[in-house]
């Protein structure tokens, strides 16, 4: 086996991203934590994203934005300041297909990525392939037949895969699949509050119980939210409901608008730092986090309660991983109808202890597993000789 060279130079990172903060998006937020982070363990961090062309360091990161950066004269430049970057280079790109521009269907940046060959190419999976169905019109199909193509191309050309959650890997390719490793995506907010600021915001809101929920309240997750807090809030008229996340406001106004025998029991934060989300989530009894596709490794919004202990109530769907059902960290629901789901959530409101048992484990389960820790942990670790890490 050959010996590691001590004089070698160290490997620079470089992360490719579509967005990246002020930018909003999980996608932003998550590429800033696991820059941060590698800096802070001593490495060599570049972040390169699409902006009004600036360059700047923070926190030992040095950010790179470039006007339209993965059109093919941005990607002219992006390789002309790579070239002056010292080697080793590692480029990490944050795969979301959509945030490459040309509307979802940028081929020559996926094709600029593959030609990288003097460079260690890695890539992080957030999404991969817009869906196929047969039914759907002529301009969807080809924008599904191209991302896999796409996808393909990405990473087959990678020295090393993250996907995160495992049914990605079944779009990738068939040589890739059992080496792609399962990296769970972490809370992208605060993973403490303050117990004065929550014992204040409790104080403020006034008895309850709150049922919490955070998330972008888009048309997908929307409708599954109403089918469960709306009956919710009717079993109890001290019941309360705290939104937040953007969109909050207009979700709120609508909810009271179509059920107007719910107003003022509907309370909404749709601009809040991070850290004051985390404040609103602890300060809740109960989130209910009901999603289409089911709870998932990627849903950020789900890692944020489980972060900070609070009990929550969601349901299993396609994109579910199995692991899910034997931690023991959320109360899970079957299936994507309310009923399940309403019967869960109600023996939580009528067990006190058993809602702060479920809380506890899940901080103990999010530490041990989910944390930003551990995916700091296996970007600094080689990769696995014999299948992915367990998350």
């Amino acid at each position: 086996m050959a010996m590691p060279n001590p004089s070698a130079a160290p490997v620079s990172w470089h992360l490719l991203t579509g967005e990246y903060p002020p930018q909003p998006g999980g996608v932003s937020d998550y590429t800033r934590l696991v820059a941060h982070a590698l800096a802070r363990a001593g490495e060599r961090v570049h972040v390169w994203a699409p902006g009004a062309r600036e360059e700047r360091t923070e926190e030992g990161v040095q950010v790179h934005r470039e006007p339209g950066l993965f059109t093919p004269l941005g990607l002219a430049r992006l390789t002309w300041a790579l070239e002056r970057m010292p080697r080793p280079r590692r480029l990490l790109l944050q795969y979301v297909p959509h945030a490459f521009g040309m509307k979802a269907m940028n081929v020559p940046f996926c094709a600029w990525f593959a030609a990288r060959r003097h460079d260690e190419r890695w890539v992080f999976f957030h999404e991969v392939v817009y869906p196929w169905s047969p039914q759907a019109p002529l301009r969807h199909q080809v924008l599904a037949g191209t991302t896999r193509v796409m996808a393909q191309m990405v990473a087959g050309s990678a020295t090393r895969t993250f996907v995160s959650i495992p049914a990605w890997k079944a779009y990738l390719p068939e040589e890739v699949r059992a080496r792609a490793e399962w990296r769970p995506v972490p809370s992208t907010l605060s993973t403490v509050a303050s117990p004065e600021a929550v014992s204040r915001l409790r104080a403020e809101l006034g008895p309850g119980p709150w049922l919490g929920h955070f998330g972008t309240y888009g048309k997908a997750t929307a409708e599954p939210l109403e089918r469960v807090l709306v009956p919710l809030l009717h079993a109890g008229p001290e019941r309360r409901a705290l939104l937040l996340g953007r969109g909050s406001r207009a979700y709120a106004a609508g909810l009271e608008q179509r059920h107007p025998e719910l107003a003022g029991r509907v309370v909404f934060r749709d601009a809040l730092s991070p850290e004051e989300v985390a404040v609103c989530l602890k300060a809740s009894d109960v989130l209910v986090q009901p999603y289409p596709d089911g709870v998932s490794a990627r849903r950020t919004t789900a890692m944020a309660g489980l972060a900070l202990g609070v009990p929550l109530v969601t349901n299993t769907g396609h994109l579910t991983e199995p692991v899910w059902r034997g931690l023991g960290a959320l109360a899970l629901a079957e299936g994507t109808e309310a009923a399940p789901f309403l019967a869960l959530t109600e023996r939580l409101l009528s067990h006190p202890q058993e809602r702060a048992a479920l809380g506890a484990r899940a901080e103990e389960v999010y530490r041990e597993r989910f944390s930003l820790e551990r995916t700091v942990d296996a970007l600094l670790s080689p990769a696995p000789t014999e299948g992915p890490a367990r998350p």
